[in-house]
């Protein structure tokens, strides 16, 4: 039974990470609950189990009496001195209690509380494996689908994606591996809870992280990022050293860096603009893919007014207007776009909004030659 006792511990400490010390002392709690099931809460009860040979050691603590009236605390003189001779009335001692006399229902319940010690040890294994991973990338396996969520196999641990937490283009399948970011991890009642995310943001500057080693080293940095998952990311990038372009570095030779990335997120579109502290010539860059004429902006209000050519115009703005919804989030400006022939209705005094009021509010127009210089 010793050897048993001993191979099933090192069995639990191997398939499910569980320290053996710790483990160890689960199994003198669950025998202590046992050892009280069977002689009530009044002895006071040492149980120590050796870790290399199994040998279990319980044994009540007890006053030497001259006369016992309550066996289960006390022991008589005679009794004490055959264990140590050097024992007298009123001493305690440590009297050895038998295995043997456990009964199936104090066994039984040494065995639920073994496995219950036993789950929380390993819940808690989890959470320490986990708890610093928040913010990283992990790789799991889609084990099911249920209540507006699929559950992800991560190592040992079982993960949590929400439905609405995955693009908009996407339906996992049972057995299909995946990529997710962990948006967090947290204690509830029935356990740890690792919640993951496909459409949060950062899930994309960790791609960025794990395909571009320049993003990795830090030699690129992605200082903002702005998404609608599924459809469209932009991001600002920076450079650390005047020899990287940091935008050729997140593309990659023929867009073989960035195409990875997107086939990731299932098509998403990802704008990569270089990002500068002239508010023109980056809310230029933002309206990527759309060509921009000219700009004119009012600082103390953070508008800008942009001119593109009639054929841009609905580039520009995008689908449901969310190329400009987009572009206005990652700078931090409010934009209005018009065409250029709306432009020259308004300078040629056609329009409601005379072009000296426009100038006025937006601070004069600048061309993209002139931003350029």
């Amino acid at each position: 039974m010793k050897r048993e006792l001993i191979r099933l511990i090192e069995q639990i400490v191997r398939e499910r990470g569980i320290p053996k010390d710790t483990l160890i002392g689960t199994l003198e709690s669950a025998l202590l609950s046992a050892v009280r099931k069977k002689y009530g809460l009044e002895p006071e009860i040492n149980i120590k189990v050796d870790p290399e040979t199994g040998e279990i050691s319980i044994k009540a603590l007890k006053k030497v009496v001259s006369e016992v009236k309550e066996p289960e605390v006390e022991i008589s003189l005679d009794e004490a001195r055959m264990i140590d001779p050097s024992k007298n009335v009123d001493d305690t001692i440590e009297v050895p209690v038998s295995l043997e006399g456990f009964g199936r229902i104090a066994a039984q319940t040494a065995k639920q509380v073994l496995f219950q010690r036993v789950r929380e040890a390993e819940k808690g294994a989890i959470y320490e494996e986990f708890k610093d991973k928040t913010g990283q990338i992990v790789s799991g396996v889609v084990i099911r689908k249920e209540r507006g969520a699929y559950y992800v196999a991560v190592g040992r641990a079982e993960a949590t994606l929400p439905i609405k937490s995955t693009l908009p283009n996407e339906s996992l399948k049972r057995g299909e591996t995946i990529r997710a970011y962990i948006e967090e991890v947290k204690i509830t009642p029935k356990g740890p809870v690792i919640l993951l995310s496909r459409t949060h943001p950062n899930f994309v500057i960790e791609l960025f992280k794990m395909e571009i080693p320049e993003v990795y080293e830090g030699i690129v940095v992605i200082k903002d990022i702005v998404r609608e998952a599924g459809d469209r990311t932009k991001l600002t990038v920076i450079s650390n050293n005047d020899a990287v372009d940091p935008v050729g570095a997140c593309v990659g030779m023929k867009g073989t860096r960035v195409q990875s990335i997107v086939r990731e997120l299932k098509g998403e579109r990802i704008d990569i603009i270089p990002w500068t502290d002239d508010p023109r010539m980056l809310i230029a860059k933002a309206l990527s893919p759309a060509m921009v004429d000219s700009i004119g902006i009012n600082e103390e209000e953070k508008t800008a007014l942009v001119v593109v050519s009639d054929d841009q115009l609905s580039i520009a703005i995008g689908k449901k207007g969310q190329n400009v919804r987009l572009a206005m989030k990652l700078t931090g400006w409010d934009i209005k776009i018009i065409s250029e022939s709306e432009y020259e209705k308004i300078k040629a005094g056609e329009a409601e909004l005379g072009l000296e009021e426009v100038q006025r509010r937006e601070g004069g127009i600048a061309s993209a030659d002139e931003q350029a210089e």
